[in-house]
């Protein structure tokens, strides 16, 4: 009898630690203030990939999620003329830049200054197409600060805050002429 009382026990044990598992959810990976909003802007961009409107608020909706890899693939994976565009470009930057990639994200915003370059000089060439002054300041800015971070070779500025705020007060520093 004491054999058999055993083996139910073990048997029971089991049982109840096989019901107490029960199957595991996976966890979302953006937060769940905004899946809504994702899910709406991912099913706009899947039926217009070419619209650079909403490939940019996508873009922008995963990088305020702290998924700046869903960013970058969705840029990578865009068709060219929505790659191409200048706003895209620059939202790109940014999610390389919270990657790690400064370098990388350099070379994207020196190619939106040059693009958007017209916009300052007044030029009779009508600029590209999303070009206005506060995408090329924002982008001047950004470049001048990822030059002094990679010049300092800085290429995650979250691993490296202090070399990070150097170069930033590097690139954002004014010098003030006192005229008597």
């Amino acid at each position: 009898m004491g054999l058999r009382a055993y083996g139910v026990a073990v048997l029971t044990a089991t049982a109840a630690l096989w019901l107490m598992s029960g199957p595991q959810r996976e966890h979302s990976l953006l937060p769940d203030s905004s899946p809504e909003a994702v899910r709406t802007l991912e099913s706009a961009v899947a039926s217009e990939r070419s619209d650079t409107t909403k490939t940019v608020a996508l873009a922008l909706a995963y990088l305020d999620a702290r998924q700046p890899g869903l960013a970058v693939a969705l840029v990578e994976a865009a068709p060219l003329a929505a790659r191409s565009d200048v706003r895209v470009q620059h939202v790109y930057a940014r999610a390389l830049i919270d990657q790690g990639r400064n370098d990388q994200a350099l070379a994207v915003e020196r190619n939106v200054v040059g693009t958007c370059r017209s916009v300052a000089e007044a030029t009779e060439t009508p600029p590209a197409v999303g070009c206005n002054s506060l995408l090329l300041a924002s982008a001047i800015r950004r470049t001048n600060i990822l030059g002094e971070l990679v010049s300092l070779g800085v290429r995650d500025a979250q691993a490296h805050p202090e070399q990070a705020r150097i170069a930033y007060r590097n690139a954002t520093r004014e010098a003030r002429v006192m005229v008597q």
